[in-house]
């Protein structure tokens, strides 16, 4: 992926957050600059999580396991991001939404890029 899908990527992903924010009760998004550092922060420690873990348990990966640990990613990000403030219900809430939106509009994964990538 060249340097302006990233851009891209990460502006879809903060709009996404913004809309998650409206949406979802104790789930708080302070603004678009905060929503974007949101969004860096989830996908530093989604790629951290896969490169330790493998795919399976990644937020992209599928299952309870990978939106508990998006769950878990989404509430320790607010402790890095200022604007940013979540209860762990919340957490929850904003990893299902993102879910539900992700089946509508779909971001290439880290793992997928690097896998399709090799062939």
């Amino acid at each position: 992926m060249h340097f302006l899908g990233h851009v891209v990527r990460f502006v879809v992903s903060a709009l996404v957050l913004i809309v998650v924010s409206w949406l979802v009760p104790g789930f708080h998004v302070g603004g678009f600059w905060s929503a974007i550092l949101l969004a860096i922060v989830i996908a530093v420690g989604a790629w951290v999580i896969e490169g330790i873990f493998g795919k399976r348990i990644t937020p992209f990966g599928r299952g309870i396991v990978g939106f508990l640990i998006s769950a878990l990613v989404i509430w320790l990000a607010q402790f890095l991001v200022t604007g940013v403030s979540t209860s762990l219900i919340g957490a929850l809430l904003a990893a299902l939404v993102i879910g539900i939106i992700d089946l509508f509009i779909p971001v290439s994964t880290p793992f997928k890029t690097r896998t399709e990538a090799r062939h």
